[in-house]
């Protein structure tokens, strides 16, 4: 099986980094239904930051405004998702080092069933040709 790369949207939220902070926001998306494709959470100047990537953006910024959170603006990164093996990282890194992209940020996670998956981040400016770049939907 082929990987998959697809463009998704994500919202940062921030919040104060101690124990329980994130409850509001996950309770109401809980409470809302709304599911989540990822969730990047880490300290950022004395803060923490969310990076939240609902699988339905409408429903997700509708829960959030309920909750008295502003979900703010969103932005776009990159979702892989396909058969976990050595290099799979290194295959989307090496065609965007090739295409003179750097890549912002990456988190992936190996899941049951021999699967991975993963988040990337570019800039902004770089976001329509990594698209193109790695044939992503």
């Amino acid at each position: 099986m082929k990987d998959t790369i697809r463009k998704v949207e994500y919202y940062k939220v921030m919040v104060p980094n101690k124990p329980g902070a994130s409850e509001k926001i996950l309770v109401a998306l809980g409470k809302a239904r709304v599911s989540l494709l990822a969730l990047c959470g880490f300290p950022r100047a004395g803060r923490a930051q969310l990076d939240l990537f609902p699988k339905d953006p409408d429903a997700f910024r509708k829960a959030l405004r309920k909750a008295g959170v502003s979900p703010g603006k969103g932005k776009v990164a990159f979702l892989i998702q396909g058969p976990d093996r050595a290099g799979a990282g290194w295959e989307v890194g090496d065609k965007l080092g090739k295409a003179g992209i750097n890549i912002t940020a990456m988190h992936a996670v190996a899941a049951r069933g021999r699967q991975y998956g993963a988040i990337l981040w570019v800039k902004p400016r770089d976001v329509a040709r990594t698209a193109k770049v790695l044939g992503a939907s």
